[in-house]
C-alpha cells in the first residue's frame, strides 16, 4: 500500500492523476487494478471532466446546492454538509491500469474532493495485479 498527502483548501477538486501516473510509474505497475483510496469522512476521490476548468466550478456549486450548510444539522461539529458530499460521491476508485499506464477517457482525471478544509489530507493506493 502507498501512502499519498495532499494539503487542501477549504473545498476544492484537487487533480491527484500525475501523482498516480507517478506512483504507477515508481512501483512499475504493468497491468491490474489500482484502487484509489480516501480515509476520510468530509472528502472523496471522483473521476471528471480534466479539461474545462468549469465543470470543477459547477460540480462544486451542484453539491452546495444539493447538500447546502445548515444550522439545523445534529452534528455537534457542524458539517454534516461535507459528510453528506462525501457520502454521495464516494470515497474510493477501482482504476484500470494497462502496459503501466492508467486507463482514462480522453478528457478524464482524478480527483480528491475537499469539502471540510483546509485540512492535510491522505489517501492510499493499492496495486491489484492481474494475472
Amino acid at each position: 500500500m502507498i501512502k499519498c498527502n495532499l494539503v487542501t483548501g477549504s473545498e476544492g477538486m484537487y487533480n491527484i492523476t500525475s501523482e498516480l501516473k507517478a506512483q504507477i510509474e515508481k512501483h512499475q505497475m504493468k497491468d491490474g487494478i489500482l484502487v484509489v483510496y480516501c480515509p476520510h469522512t468530509t472528502a472523496s476521490i471522483v473521476v471528471s471532466e480534466n479539461v474545462d476548468i468549469d465543470v470543477k466550478a459547477d460540480i462544486l456549486s451542484a453539491l452546495s446546492e444539493a447538500f447546502p450548510k445548515k444550522e439545523n444539522h445534529l452534528h455537534y461539529e457542524g458539517n454534516s454538509y461535507a459528510h453528506i458530499r462525501s457520502t454521495v460521491s464516494g470515497v474510493s476508485l477501482p482504476l484500470i491500469v494497462e502496459n503501466q499506464k492508467l486507463v482514462l477517457g480522453q478528457f478524464q482525471g482524478v480527483y480528491f474532493m475537499e469539502f471540510d478544509g483546509p485540512r492535510t489530507r491522505e489517501y492510499f493506493l493499492k496495486f491489484i495485479a492481474s494475472n
